[in-house]
């Protein structure tokens, strides 16, 4: 069937979507890059990126594996580095930077200088002045409106989020984020131009200087990535290098920067390593707890559920206190459908991060196979307050469906049914089951004609990708002035298959009826 008038019937969806466009904004001009002071046309106004960056900076955070809080001075570290950067650029936002726990080693920049790196990253560099390089560069993604030039390029506004698929094909979350978080999923893992990067790297070097770092930092740092991306070492190919990819003509570009800043005049710097080191310390002497937690991830990614076990065991004893620790626990208790130590582990979690959105999603699912609707709700709910997942939204849809309120339940299923993989695909035929119900005409097409012999006959089509059942068709026709109608019933029809139905109307000999004096309606039909 067609896909797409499934997604017209999603009321919800296209609400938000439409609350989204507005949010972007549509008024249109010519502005000046407050970094390069190159005019550029500029639809989005500065109000609006602050408003994007806003919106999608927590979505996509819980997105990336929420913040550090075992450490949280760590984030406090990374955001005074950050500060100190953002004083000296060349535009006035409201930066923001925080530390992501996820192994990947990444950072993003969100429009409106909403900017996080991941304790992946952390671990790889060596000194203040790398972090500092990193930091600046992100600055200057957000200083020069690049993720607002990509937006008003049409890159996400003009295809893909129209039709609400997410450009991060190929991450951990493109299968599951839905509704507006998709669009932080695509900004997170655009990757921008040559020149963006180039010019990143460029005002991001002069920004390292003027707060005070060794910009030679800066050619360090991408030696270290090109040394990285050329061992193919785990996690960074999809992670950093993915939207920000090294190469040699960056060690290049950078080291003849520094070279002539050196030029003119702009000398030492310094490179904080022991201040580094000593911020770093716990991420560093921990990081064998979180090589068994990503190693956990993959065993249950292979269904290996008691060597996962033994793993998250493992990164317990070096970590107590880490919420993810306790959550992986848990997701593994309820794939092995312990269901109520499950709960219990989740709260273990909730109480060390009570803002994390996963956690609330595994404790719904498990309250939910307990047949506690009313918690499982509550968690369901809590947890797409903190990310909209296609998960959470099957199960309330499967909830609403139990407490017979199918147009909650069907709202539910719309919102996950444009989610990739096989949630989507589940959410989609579940939205359909109801759908044929409540608009059946939009699935099951009938063509009436009149045959040789004056029989009002109809044509019948089953375009959905369902057998449907039950299916009821009125004909109504004008037979020499006077109105008839009749009603016809189908037992079934599957998938693809077609076939004629009779209406036992007849007319005249010789009487071919015009047009509007014929016509077929689907009165109903259902789905099993």
């Amino acid at each position: 069937m067609n896909l797409n008038k499934v997604r017209d019937g999603i009321s919800l969806r296209k609400m938000m979507l439409a609350a989204l466009l507005l949010t972007l904004g549509v008024a249109t001009g010519c502005a000046v890059n407050p970094v390069t002071g190159q005019r550029e046309l500029g639809f989005i106004s500065e109000q609006r990126e602050l408003t994007i960056g806003q919106q999608q900076y927590t979505p996509s955070q819980q997105s990336q594996g929420g913040q550090v809080t075992v450490d949280r001075e760590l984030s406090a570290y990374v955001n005074r580095v950050g500060q100190r950067l953002a004083a000296v650029s060349d535009r006035r936002l409201p930066y923001e930077f925080v530390v992501l726990n996820n192994s990947v080693p990444n950072a993003w920049a969100l429009p409106g200088g909403k900017i996080a790196v991941n304790r992946g990253l952390l671990i790889e560099l060596n000194n203040e002045a790398e972090l500092a390089a990193v930091l600046g560069h992100e600055i200057v993604h957000a200083a020069a409106r690049h993720g607002a030039q990509a937006m008003e390029r049409g890159m996400l506004l003009q295809g893909a989020m129209l039709v609400g698929a997410i450009a991060a094909q190929g991450s951990d979350y493109a299968d599951y984020i839905v509704g507006g978080a998709q669009l932080g999923a695509q900004l997170m893992t655009q990757r921008y131009g040559r020149d963006a990067e180039r010019e990143s790297d460029a005002y991001g070097i002069r920004y390292m200087a003027a707060a005070g770092y060794d910009p030679s930092a800066a050619v360090s740092l991408q030696e270290v990535f090109v040394r990285l991306s050329e061992g193919r070492q785990s996690g960074l190919i999809d992670g950093l290098f993915a939207s920000h990819p090294p190469s040699q003509e960056r060690v290049n570009n950078n080291r003849a920067l520094v070279a002539q800043m050196r030029a003119e005049g702009i000398t030492g710097g310094e490179l904080g390593t022991e201040r580094y080191q000593q911020a770093t310390a716990f991420l560093r002497e921990t990081k064998p707890a979180y090589d068994a937690f990503d190693e956990a991830e993959k065993l249950i990614a292979e269904d290996r559920l008691e060597d996962a076990a033994q793993r998250v065991e493992t990164a317990l004893r070096m970590v107590p206190d880490e919420a993810r620790f306790h959550g992986l626990q848990a997701d593994i208790m309820v794939y092995q459908r312990r269901y109520q130590a499950a709960v219990s582990r989740y709260d273990d979690a909730i109480r060390r991060d009570p803002n994390y959105f996963d956690y609330y999603l595994g404790r719904g699912v498990a309250y939910a196979r307990q047949g506690n609707n009313r918690r499982a709700t509550e968690d369901l709910q809590a947890s797409i307050k903190l990310l909209p997942t296609a998960m959470a939204m099957n199960e309330l849809g499967t909830l609403s469906l139990a407490s017979n309120d199918r147009a909650a339940a069907k709202q539910y299923f719309g919102f996950a049914a444009d989610a990739q993989g096989p949630v989507g695909e589940q959410a989609r035929a579940a939205f359909m089951r109801l759908d044929i119900a409540d608009n059946p005409g939009q699935y099951i097409a009938v063509q009436p004609y009149v045959n040789q012999g004056g029989r009002l006959l109809a044509r019948i089509e089953n375009r959905s990708p369902l057998t449907v059942r039950d299916v009821t068709i009125e004909f109504q026709a004008v037979v020499v002035g006077q109105v008839q109608s009749r009603s016809v019933g189908l037992a079934q029809i599957a998938s693809g298959q077609g076939g004629e139905l009779d209406s036992g109307i007849n007319f005249p000999a010789g009487v071919m009826p015009a047009a509007n004096q014929v016509s077929v309606t689907v009165l109903g039909a259902r789905v099993d």
